[in-house]
């Protein structure tokens, strides 16, 4: 018998209706190549793939071209209802669609797309029908219920069978770090440590003792041998965080690691293997920075054998609602309280910090009492904690002392009312929160002193 799902916010069962897989209305492209070195390849778009998928010289791109001319990534393709959009993604050359250069364009069939050297047809195969998609509306502790990431659910899965090292892309704020761990979590190596690894958060010249470990006396303040994230995380998953932003000088030595399953300690000797897993996220892309020389070829190739895109939250349709429901439970308001007009302004915002900026506007909406259930229905969402504000306001501070003040108060109540309803346990806290733990642990070791 088939269990209902879990909620992936607190583990609690939700009653749902089971039923068959949800359908969304899709048309079919197929891409031909009628001219260039590539002559005769072709791609088929019908709306069952993980979308954007890319035109270019790069082992990512679906319609993969070995036109010198083309960049490694060169152009995008997205399916939106009947049509297809093309989007040049920064080419060296350009991308002409029936002979006039577009950034961003919408395609019906018919057309001819020049990319560098390369002619291709675009032809409409099949008007727009019905596709079956995933019926999950959650992948671990990842929410959503759009058709942008229903369509990558069963990726997720995939890469949860598997051990191949994955590159997790999108822009910050949209959950990369938390989908790593939804990857770990439902994997074989689930009882396993998960550790993070954030190249943009640790000085230069401490990354490879970071990541490698170091014996005593390996350097001016090395009192004692440590592990690094390699070790710590054997038998287990390594994410590692914003690799874009790791030093070119050690992105050989992190290949050779990664390539030998073994290191040495800096300071050591002694070759020490792992059993690890890596999973690798940025917020960069890669592909460019990798014509650009500023990021290693054969390292890109070790970590994307296979990659995953999160969509910014304004490519989510519906999902904003889905999601800000989804943490007002978690926090422990009623999700029913959040009024329809809120909910319909916030469902046309731009989200520039997509799902963390969504998460804080709920959080500050609950910490703050303005979920507080009144006569006259909650505030709405820009009324001020005016005991807070006029409090700290009253003290005539600097900006950034005062700005500053704000942010540990609203931290501490936070905190506090969160570690309340879970009775202490940090870590059912911080999956409340729907924050990673180590993130959940800074605040607290930060509004604790």
């Amino acid at each position: 018998m088939q269990r209902p799902p879990r909620d992936p916010a607190d583990g609690t069962t939700v009653e749902r209706p089971l039923h068959d897989p949800p359908l969304a209305a899709s048309a079919t492209y197929r891409l031909t190549v009628v001219d260039g070195p590539d002559r005769g390849m072709a791609l088929d778009l019908d709306g069952t793939q993980p979308l954007p998928l890319y035109v270019g010289q790069g082992s990512s791109c679906q319609l993969r071209l070995s036109d010198r001319q083309v960049s490694r990534r060169h152009a995008s393709l997205d399916l939106v209802e009947r049509r297809l959009r093309i989007t040049d993604v920064g080419s060296r050359n350009g991308t002409l669609v029936n002979g006039v250069a577009v950034v961003d364009a919408f395609l019906r069939g018919g057309e001819t797309v020049v990319v560098g050297a390369t002619t291709i047809r675009v032809d409409l195969t099949a008007p727009a029908t019905t596709v079956p998609v995933s019926p999950a509306t959650a992948f671990g502790r990842v929410v959503g219920a759009s058709t942008a990431m229903k369509r990558l659910y069963p990726t997720c899965e995939r890469l949860a069978a598997t051990d191949v090292p994955a590159l997790i892309e999108g822009e910050t704020g949209t959950g990369k770090e938390v989908l790593a761990e939804s990857i770990h979590q439902t994997s074989a190596r689930a009882d396993g440590p998960f550790i993070v690894f954030d190249c943009a958060a640790v000085a230069p010249n401490l990354v490879e003792s970071d990541l490698f470990g170091h014996e005593r006396g390996a350097f001016t303040g090395a009192v004692g041998a440590r592990k690094g994230v390699f070790e710590q995380a054997h038998g287990g998953t390594l994410l590692i965080d914003e690799i874009g932003d790791l030093d070119r000088a050690l992105q050989p030595k992190l290949l050779r690691a990664l390539e030998r399953s073994e290191f040495r300690r800096v300071g050591g000797e002694r070759v020490v293997r792992f059993d690890v897993r890596v999973l690798s996220a940025t917020r960069r892309d890669l592909d460019r920075e990798v014509q650009a020389g500023r990021f290693r070829d054969d390292l890109f190739h070790r970590l994307a054998v296979a990659r995953i895109e999160l969509p910014p939250l304004r490519k989510r349709e519906g999902d904003v609602v889905v999601l800000a429901r989804a943490f007002c439970k978690a926090l422990g308001g009623d999700e029913d309280s959040l009024p329809a007009d809120l909910l319909a302004r916030w469902e046309e915002q731009s989200w520039p910090g997509n799902v963390r900026e969504l998460r804080n506007a709920v959080a500050r909406r609950l910490a703050l009492g303005d979920l507080a259930a009144s006569a006259s229905g909650p505030a709405p969402v820009e009324a001020e904690p005016i005991g807070i504000l006029e409090g700290i306001l009253s003290e005539r501070l600097p900006f950034g002392t005062a700005r500053r003040r704000v942010l540990e108060a609203f931290e501490r109540r936070y905190v506090e009312q969160v570690l309340a309803q879970h009775g202490g346990n940090v870590l059912r806290a911080a999956a409340a929160s729907g924050v990673a733990r180590r993130q959940f642990q800074r605040v607290k070791g930060r509004v604790g002193k």
